[in-house]
């Protein structure tokens, strides 16, 4: 069984959104919802200023704080170490909303409309509303799988597939042979806030 994994090359990713967008769009997600973003940071000083992107989503650590927290086992990690939550068991106390030291979580009590308050669901926002409903569920705690579905086709997660950079790398782990591996060993690979203890499995290139 695989273990799944990511690294992002600071040194390829220019900050485009596109990582955003794609996973916005594939999961259904409703406004203010982003189980991948993109942070923006500056250091330096004028003249020698340096503008960074840290593009961020859930970490599917190896010892999740979120899984810990949870009361009702409705967080757990399948068998290929991807993080999932089972919106039939979940019952929305936020527990591991406060156990994720990356943000990474949402709940979303009700799936509003993109347009100004009042105006009627567009056809297209009735199709998101009931994709989003079916999948991951109002009043529960959701976040990023790794696209289930698409792997589940034999295809990326949607963040890697848009990355006009190629600065998404998604993998085996366990894979000694894998891009990844290779990457994670080879290439200084860190990960974010390793005083957690939680062991995250998206790792990041330098970006210099």
């Amino acid at each position: 069984m695989a273990r799944y994994g990511m690294v992002i090359d600071l040194k390829r990713c220019y900050g485009c959104y596109a990582c955003m967008m794609a996973c916005k769009v594939t999961n259904h997600l409703p406004p203010e919802v982003f189980w991948s973003r993109v942070l923006k940071g500056e250091s330096g000083t004028y003249p020698n200023v340096i503008r960074q992107a840290l593009p961020v989503l859930c970490f599917h650590c190896e010892d999740p704080g979120c899984v810990k927290v949870c009361p009702t086992k409705a967080t757990y990690a399948n068998e290929d170490g991807v993080v999932v939550i089972d919106k039939n068991v979940c019952v929305g106390c936020k527990y591991c909303m406060m156990g994720c030291p990356y943000g990474a979580r949402y709940t979303v009590h009700e799936w509003k409309s993109y347009f100004p308050e009042g105006l009627p669901l567009s056809d297209l926002e009735q199709f998101q509303k009931k994709a989003w409903e079916e999948k991951s569920g109002c009043g529960v705690a959701t976040k990023c799988d790794f696209c289930t579905e698409r792997r589940e086709n034999g295809r990326e997660p949607a963040c890697v597939a848009a990355c006009s950079a190629n600065a998404r790398i998604f993998g085996d782990l366990d894979d000694t042979e894998s891009e990844i591996s290779q990457l994670v060993k080879t290439g200084r690979g860190f990960v974010l806030k390793p005083e957690q203890g939680t062991n995250p499995k998206v790792y990041y290139l330098p970006p210099r």
